[in-house]
Protein backbone atom coordinates (compact mmCIF):
# COMPACT_ATOMS: atom_id res chain seq x y z
CA UNK A 1 0.00 0.00 0.00
CA UNK A 2 1.60 3.73 -0.79
CA UNK A 3 2.10 6.07 1.56
CA UNK A 4 -0.72 8.45 2.10
CA UNK A 5 -1.23 12.22 3.34
CA UNK A 6 -4.63 14.46 3.46
CA UNK A 7 -4.18 18.09 3.46
CA UNK A 8 -6.44 20.51 4.95
CA UNK A 9 -6.91 24.10 2.94
CA UNK A 10 -4.84 22.94 0.36
CA UNK A 11 -5.18 24.63 -2.77
CA UNK A 12 -2.79 27.38 -2.75
CA UNK A 13 -0.24 28.83 -0.57
CA UNK A 14 1.11 26.77 2.65
CA UNK A 15 -1.47 23.95 2.25
CA UNK A 16 -0.70 23.74 -1.68
CA UNK A 17 3.09 23.46 -0.81
CA UNK A 18 2.51 20.90 1.86
CA UNK A 19 0.82 18.60 -0.36
CA UNK A 20 3.64 19.48 -3.02
CA UNK A 21 6.34 18.38 -0.06
CA UNK A 22 5.03 14.85 0.43
CA UNK A 23 4.15 14.43 -3.22
CA UNK A 24 7.69 14.77 -3.97
CA UNK A 25 8.65 12.20 -1.58
CA UNK A 26 5.90 9.57 -3.20
CA UNK A 27 3.07 10.10 -1.15
CA UNK A 28 -0.53 9.98 -2.75
CA UNK A 29 -2.16 13.20 -2.39
CA UNK A 30 -5.69 13.97 -0.76
CA UNK A 31 -6.59 17.87 -0.22
CA UNK A 32 -9.36 19.04 1.05
CA UNK A 33 -10.78 22.80 0.12
CA UNK A 34 -14.34 24.27 0.88
CA UNK A 35 -14.54 24.94 -2.62
CA UNK A 36 -15.01 21.40 -4.45
CA UNK A 37 -13.88 22.71 -7.81
CA UNK A 38 -10.55 24.24 -6.49
CA UNK A 39 -9.85 21.02 -4.40
CA UNK A 40 -10.19 18.77 -7.70
CA UNK A 41 -8.25 21.15 -10.22
CA UNK A 42 -5.56 21.11 -7.25
CA UNK A 43 -5.10 17.57 -7.20
CA UNK A 44 -4.82 16.93 -10.60
CA UNK A 45 -1.77 20.14 -10.61
CA UNK A 46 -0.60 17.68 -8.20
CA UNK A 47 -0.89 13.94 -9.71
CA UNK A 48 0.51 15.74 -13.58
CA UNK A 49 3.28 17.12 -11.59
CA UNK A 50 4.46 14.57 -9.40
CA UNK A 51 3.44 11.16 -10.91
CA UNK A 52 1.09 10.32 -7.61
CA UNK A 53 -2.48 9.80 -6.95
CA UNK A 54 -3.97 12.67 -5.85
CA UNK A 55 -8.06 13.34 -5.16
CA UNK A 56 -9.66 16.32 -3.46
CA UNK A 57 -12.29 16.84 -1.74
CA UNK A 58 -14.84 19.24 -0.64
CA UNK A 59 -14.87 20.01 3.37
CA UNK A 60 -17.72 21.30 4.97
CA UNK A 61 -16.55 23.11 8.26
CA UNK A 62 -17.90 21.09 11.72
CA UNK A 63 -19.93 18.91 9.26
CA UNK A 64 -18.84 15.17 11.11
CA UNK A 65 -20.87 13.55 8.35
CA UNK A 66 -18.87 15.10 5.92
CA UNK A 67 -15.48 14.18 7.73
CA UNK A 68 -16.30 10.01 8.21
CA UNK A 69 -17.24 10.55 4.48
CA UNK A 70 -14.65 11.83 3.56
CA UNK A 71 -12.40 8.93 5.46
CA UNK A 72 -14.76 6.20 4.82
CA UNK A 73 -14.32 6.45 0.57
CA UNK A 74 -10.14 7.04 1.01
CA UNK A 75 -10.39 3.56 3.15
CA UNK A 76 -12.74 2.35 -0.04
CA UNK A 77 -10.10 3.25 -2.30
CA UNK A 78 -6.93 0.86 0.10
CA UNK A 79 -5.69 3.43 1.59
CA UNK A 80 -5.19 3.81 5.19
CA UNK A 81 -4.17 7.01 6.25
CA UNK A 82 -0.36 7.75 7.25
CA UNK A 83 -0.57 11.51 7.77
CA UNK A 84 -2.48 14.37 8.57
CA UNK A 85 -2.43 17.71 8.20
CA UNK A 86 -4.59 20.02 9.08
CA UNK A 87 -3.61 23.69 7.78
CA UNK A 88 -6.99 25.64 6.84
CA UNK A 89 -8.45 27.88 9.40
CA UNK A 90 -10.36 30.48 10.11
CA UNK A 91 -8.60 33.86 10.75
CA UNK A 92 -11.15 35.78 12.70
CA UNK A 93 -9.28 38.98 11.66
CA UNK A 94 -10.73 42.03 13.08
CA UNK A 95 -13.23 40.73 15.66
CA UNK A 96 -13.14 43.49 18.42
CA UNK A 97 -14.02 41.48 21.65
CA UNK A 98 -16.35 44.03 22.69
CA UNK A 99 -18.78 43.98 20.04
CA UNK A 100 -18.05 40.73 18.07
CA UNK A 101 -21.05 38.58 17.58
CA UNK A 102 -20.69 35.31 19.74
CA UNK A 103 -21.47 33.21 16.66
CA UNK A 104 -18.85 34.70 14.57
CA UNK A 105 -16.62 33.98 17.79
CA UNK A 106 -17.64 30.26 17.84
CA UNK A 107 -17.02 30.11 14.21
CA UNK A 108 -13.31 30.24 14.77
CA UNK A 109 -13.75 27.46 17.55
CA UNK A 110 -15.61 25.72 15.19
CA UNK A 111 -13.27 25.26 12.58
CA UNK A 112 -10.20 25.47 14.47
CA UNK A 113 -10.57 23.13 17.60
CA UNK A 114 -14.21 21.52 16.84
CA UNK A 115 -13.36 20.64 13.05
CA UNK A 116 -9.69 19.94 13.19
CA UNK A 117 -10.83 17.23 16.20
CA UNK A 118 -13.16 15.62 14.11
CA UNK A 119 -10.60 15.76 11.42
CA UNK A 120 -7.95 14.20 13.52
CA UNK A 121 -10.03 11.46 15.42
CA UNK A 122 -11.58 9.99 11.71
CA UNK A 123 -7.43 9.96 10.87
CA UNK A 124 -6.67 7.70 14.24
CA UNK A 125 -9.06 5.37 13.38
CA UNK A 126 -7.11 4.79 10.43
CA UNK A 127 -3.93 4.74 11.46
CA UNK A 128 -4.46 2.36 14.55
CA UNK A 129 -5.32 0.07 12.45
CA UNK A 130 -1.72 -0.48 11.22
CA UNK A 131 -0.19 1.12 14.75
CA UNK A 132 1.12 3.99 12.93
CA UNK A 133 0.49 7.16 11.76
CA UNK A 134 1.20 11.28 12.30
CA UNK A 135 -1.35 14.22 12.51
CA UNK A 136 0.41 17.61 12.17
CA UNK A 137 -1.41 20.62 13.10
CA UNK A 138 -0.26 24.02 11.20
CA UNK A 139 -1.27 26.41 14.26
CA UNK A 140 0.20 29.96 14.44
CA UNK A 141 3.11 31.83 16.93
CA UNK A 142 -0.07 33.79 17.93
CA UNK A 143 -0.57 30.72 20.32
CA UNK A 144 1.77 32.05 22.17
CA UNK A 145 1.94 35.41 21.50
CA UNK A 146 -1.55 37.23 20.61
CA UNK A 147 -2.52 40.38 18.34
CA UNK A 148 -5.07 42.90 18.51
CA UNK A 149 -8.72 42.20 18.21
CA UNK A 150 -7.86 38.15 17.28
CA UNK A 151 -9.32 36.99 20.52
CA UNK A 152 -10.81 34.02 19.17
CA UNK A 153 -8.29 32.51 16.33
CA UNK A 154 -5.30 33.28 19.00
CA UNK A 155 -6.77 31.43 21.85
CA UNK A 156 -8.47 28.84 19.56
CA UNK A 157 -4.69 28.24 18.12
CA UNK A 158 -3.29 28.11 21.71
CA UNK A 159 -6.21 25.07 21.95
CA UNK A 160 -4.84 23.12 19.19
CA UNK A 161 -1.42 22.91 21.19
CA UNK A 162 -2.77 21.42 24.05
CA UNK A 163 -5.14 19.11 22.06
CA UNK A 164 -2.02 17.94 19.73
CA UNK A 165 -0.14 17.50 23.29
CA UNK A 166 -3.28 15.49 24.57
CA UNK A 167 -3.56 13.09 21.36
CA UNK A 168 -0.21 12.13 21.75
CA UNK A 169 -1.04 11.43 24.94
CA UNK A 170 -3.71 9.19 24.56
CA UNK A 171 -2.99 7.99 21.24
CA UNK A 172 0.72 7.27 21.56
CA UNK A 173 -0.24 3.56 22.71
CA UNK A 174 -1.72 3.27 18.87
CA UNK A 175 1.38 4.11 17.27
CA UNK A 176 0.09 7.57 16.42
CA UNK A 177 2.17 10.44 17.20
CA UNK A 178 0.51 14.55 17.22
CA UNK A 179 2.84 17.60 16.93
CA UNK A 180 2.13 21.24 15.81
CA UNK A 181 4.02 23.74 13.31
CA UNK A 182 4.43 27.05 14.34
CA UNK A 183 4.56 29.92 11.69
CA UNK A 184 4.95 33.40 12.06
CA UNK A 185 4.31 35.71 9.40
CA UNK A 186 4.39 34.34 5.90
CA UNK A 187 4.92 35.55 2.68
CA UNK A 188 1.28 35.41 1.03
CA UNK A 189 0.25 37.50 -1.63
CA UNK A 190 -1.15 39.86 0.67
CA UNK A 191 2.44 40.35 2.18
CA UNK A 192 3.68 40.16 -1.59
CA UNK A 193 1.55 43.14 -2.76
CA UNK A 194 2.00 44.82 0.47
CA UNK A 195 -1.86 45.21 1.15
CA UNK A 196 -2.21 47.74 4.17
CA UNK A 197 1.63 48.16 4.69
CA UNK A 198 2.09 44.89 5.82
CA UNK A 199 5.77 44.56 5.00
CA UNK A 200 6.47 47.00 7.35
CA UNK A 201 4.49 44.98 10.28
CA UNK A 202 6.66 44.24 13.41
CA UNK A 203 6.30 40.58 12.57
CA UNK A 204 8.70 41.19 9.62
CA UNK A 205 11.55 42.14 11.99
CA UNK A 206 12.81 39.40 12.87
CA UNK A 207 16.34 38.36 13.78
CA UNK A 208 17.34 36.59 10.86
CA UNK A 209 16.13 39.73 9.05
CA UNK A 210 13.80 37.39 6.35
CA UNK A 211 10.09 35.66 7.03
CA UNK A 212 8.73 32.29 5.99
CA UNK A 213 8.04 31.21 2.39
CA UNK A 214 5.01 28.60 2.16
CA UNK A 215 7.97 26.14 1.75
CA UNK A 216 9.42 26.40 5.16
CA UNK A 217 6.13 25.96 6.65
CA UNK A 218 6.03 22.54 4.30
CA UNK A 219 9.09 21.31 5.87
CA UNK A 220 8.52 21.61 8.98
CA UNK A 221 5.02 19.73 8.09
CA UNK A 222 7.21 17.10 6.16
CA UNK A 223 9.44 16.37 9.50
CA UNK A 224 7.05 15.75 11.87
CA UNK A 225 4.57 13.58 9.45
CA UNK A 226 7.84 11.46 8.35
CA UNK A 227 9.93 8.65 9.98
CA UNK A 228 12.59 11.39 10.79
CA UNK A 229 10.30 12.24 13.99
CA UNK A 230 9.52 8.96 14.58
CA UNK A 231 10.50 9.28 18.56
CA UNK A 232 8.98 12.84 18.64
CA UNK A 233 5.39 13.84 19.85
CA UNK A 234 3.41 16.23 21.40
CA UNK A 235 6.05 18.97 20.06
CA UNK A 236 5.89 22.36 18.90
CA UNK A 237 8.02 23.25 16.34
CA UNK A 238 8.07 26.97 15.55
CA UNK A 239 9.07 28.86 12.27
CA UNK A 240 8.90 32.75 12.67
CA UNK A 241 12.46 33.66 11.98
CA UNK A 242 12.77 34.18 15.82
CA UNK A 243 9.91 36.62 16.16
CA UNK A 244 9.45 34.87 19.71
CA UNK A 245 13.10 34.83 20.83
CA UNK A 246 13.08 38.40 21.35
CA UNK A 247 10.91 41.14 23.58
CA UNK A 248 11.07 44.03 21.39
CA UNK A 249 11.99 43.97 17.60
CA UNK A 250 14.70 46.30 15.83
CA UNK A 251 13.04 48.41 13.97
CA UNK A 252 15.55 50.69 12.92
CA UNK A 253 16.78 48.35 10.73
CA UNK A 254 16.11 49.00 6.66
CA UNK A 255 13.58 45.77 5.64
CA UNK A 256 14.09 44.38 2.24
CA UNK A 257 12.02 45.64 -0.76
Amino acid sequence: MRKSVFVTGATNGTGFAIAERFAREGYDVFIGSRNEENSISSAKKIADKYGVFAKGYKTEIFNEENVKSIFSDIKEMGYLLDVLVLNAANLGIGQESLTVDIEEFMNVYNTNVGWNFMMAREACKHMMEKKKGSIVFITSNSALRVTGNRCAYCSSKSAILAMSKSFAYDWGKYGVRSNCVLPGMIKTERWENNVNNAKYCLANYTPIEDIAEFTDIANAAWYFGSDESRNTTGAELVVDGGMLAGLTPNIDRELWK
